[in-house]
């Protein structure tokens, strides 16, 4: 297997494992019952630390598609190459350290943090571009 495919394959554990995270900070908000409920009651606003995991969460999802694309033509068309390799491990340890970082609300390094890891997400394309 490839590195960039590897590298999609830890994106996918990142976002399974952000999923939990939230559920975990959400749940420990509400309760099991809840959880295990129909949800159907109006609940309080979520703590500022579950909102931002969510968020988190969020923000990988927009751009987890155009990675797995990514790596996914540059494997078909084999158009990956060393620039595709770093960009994919780019992307991903860029998306790692990018959680903790939302979660405890740090400003301005995360948001360089996600500007690193679409650097790694253009390095996965610009050679199925080209």
């Amino acid at each position: 297997m490839t590195i960039e495919l590897k590298m999609a394959a830890w994106t996918l554990v990142l976002a399974f494992v952000q999923i939990l995270l939230f559920d975990f900070a959400r749940t420990g908000q509400y309760g099991l019952k809840w959880n295990t409920g129909p949800r159907d009651e109006a609940m309080p606003p979520l703590s500022a630390r579950a909102e931002r995991l969510q968020r988190a969460q969020n923000n990988l999802f927009e751009t987890l598609p155009l990675f797995l694309a990514a790596v996914l033509i540059a494997h078909v068309a084999n158009r990956d190459n060393q620039m595709t390799a770093w960009g994919s491990e780019i992307y991903l340890a860029a998306r790692v350290i990018y959680v903790p970082l939302y979660a405890f609300g740090v400003r301005q390094i995360r948001s360089l943090v996600w500007l690193v890891s679409i650097a790694g997400l253009v390095m996965v394309a610009v050679p199925i571009l080209t």
